[in-house]
């Protein structure tokens, strides 16, 4: 009877919650929801209005193409595809220190979207070790797919998925494809779902401009409960917020959990030099490669050569994640430092391709993504203030605030499809401070870097005038915007 722990478990803790909230509303003052005084609790100001706003204007873009604009797109490209079908299908994937029992269900899922897509397909897996080589051949020969579907093992040393992703697309490109053919580009921990490819086929057949399009993800945790919360919370929001960039054909990344590109992009020499060297020449920290974030690289690629980009809402993959720590914070810092720094990287040079070419959407979520990691610990640093100053009663209204907020976002998740819980107004509260916390934090040191599965870092030499001046420099960054902003706190409140 697990379904019915589950539920028991699932409606304590939503009991829980609208139980805090409750005792939260006991102890503030009856003014506060008397909606003529100015203790009123919905009474914000601009600042929350457009925070509020932006989140509003994303879940209304979000719901309008998931419920409305997709459909339509869906049925015009099944009949684009009648008159314009792939010639060739590649799936690429690429492994590295991932465990055998997700290696063999990834490597399963592939070999069986293969058989089950139709088309004529290679898979190319660009591997590490000779066991994941092993386990790949032993399932091709239980599997048994017919002559139509190829295998390509291209070996390659450890040095990176950038490398692995590279040696994969010059194999691809010695091919030769046509126009017509497209490249799946898999992670190593990432189970395909049925029918995936033929869900991302027909797009590329209805828009000729769409360079690469990227899937809907929901995962499986091999962590504790706030752990597997945590992600969830994060592939909820997220599949709104690519449905909201979709319909302006710009969505902000493509996945490296599973993507699919055109083969004409990919074989393309100056693509694969982008993803496998891609680097970034910063006015203060110098000239410096990147070492992680190769979905930001490709994104970034297509967008200089004009492509578009797209998202299939039922296209899906389930990935299984490994948290780098046992210990729930410092798992959480390590990939937020990594996915925040991925983002700032690219941030610091997106905004330079111009509104013409990124469309007024894109353009505007850029640089609000510069604003927002300062915005988002307003409310929490001058309800502190305000509580030291005056009365910690505006610590408990904060808090009041935020618990009613962040569970009204958790209920507008529900039309994303994905599962809710009761610990999703929690883990939205600690993306929104943490996470805030590392981005100021990231920013000003944007040339650290590092994998969490490799343990690999940027290396830097510390005896140089130009690894000292970072040093200094970012210091003194750091500390200056920090004061500017406390500044301002302290004015306001």
């Amino acid at each position: 009877m697990w379904w019915l722990t589950s539920f028991l478990k699932e409606a304590t803790g939503w009991i829980f919650l609208l139980t805090a909230i409750g005792g939260l509303a006991l102890l503030v003052p009856s003014t506060v929801f008397q909606l003529d005084h100015p203790d009123y609790i919905l009474l914000i100001g601009a600042l929350s209005i457009w925070r509020y706003g932006v989140v509003i204007l994303h879940f209304v873009r979000g719901v309008l193409f998931l419920y409305v604009v997709f459909p339509i797109h869906r049925r015009r490209a099944l009949k684009a595809l009648e008159h314009q079908a792939p010639s060739h299908i590649y799936l690429m994937v690429t492994s590295f220190r991932i465990d055998a029992l997700t290696t063999a269900k990834v490597y399963k899922s592939i070999i069986e979207e293969a058989m089950r897509c139709g088309y004529p397909t290679t898979v190319v897996a660009s591997i590490v070790e000779e066991s994941d080589e092993l386990i790949f051949k032993a399932l091709w020969q239980e599997l048994q797919p017919d002559e139509s579907i190829k295998l390509r093992i291209v070996r390659i040393a450890g040095t990176g998925k950038r490398d692995g992703l590279a040696h994969g697309f010059r194999t691809i490109a010695r091919d030769t494809p046509d126009s017509t053919a497209l490249v799946a580009v898999i992670d190593g921990d990432t189970v395909l779902e049925r029918d995936v490819v033929k869900n991302c086929v027909p797009y590329f057949s209805l828009y000729r401009n769409i360079g690469a399009l990227t899937t809907n993800e929901f995962c499986e945790v091999l962590g504790n409960y706030w752990m597997s919360q945590w992600h969830k919370v994060r592939f909820a929001q997220r599949h709104l917020n690519m449905c909201s960039m979709a319909l302006s054909k710009r969505v902000l990344t493509l996945t490296g959990r599973m993507s699919m590109f055109r083969a004409e992009v990919v074989t393309q020499p100056e693509f694969i030099e982008d993803v496998e060297s891609d680097n970034l020449d910063h006015w203060r920290l110098g000239k410096f490669r990147f070492l992680t974030g190769d979905d930001k690289s490709s994104w970034f690629s297509l967008m200089r050569q004009g492509w578009d980009t797209y998202y299939v809402p039922d296209a899906l993959i389930n990935t299984v994640e490994h948290p780098p720590d046992k210990r729930f914070f410092r798992a959480t810092r390590q990939l937020m430092f990594r996915w925040y720094g991925n983002s700032l990287r690219q941030n610091s040079r997106a905004t330079k391709l111009g509104l013409k070419r990124l469309g007024p959407m894109t353009y505007y979520v850029l640089w609000d993504q510069r604003i927002s990691m300062w915005t988002s610990i307003l409310g929490l640093s001058a309800s502190i203030v305000a509580a030291a100053k005056y009365s910690p009663i505006y610590l408990v209204i904060y808090f009041l605030w935020i618990s009613i907020t962040r569970t009204v976002v958790t209920v507008m998740l529900l039309v994303s499809g994905h599962r809710i819980s009761p610990a999703f107004p929690l883990m939205l509260y600690f993306n929104q401070i943490v996470g805030s916390i590392l981005k100021i934090y990231v920013v000003y040191r944007l040339d650290r870097q590092s994998w969490t599965r490799q343990k690999t870092k940027l290396e830097a030499h510390d005896g140089s005038f130009q690894a000292k001046f970072n040093k200094v420099s970012t210091y003194i960054m750091t500390f200056s915007a920090v004061s500017i902003f406390t500044a301002v706190l302290l004015h306001i409140v």
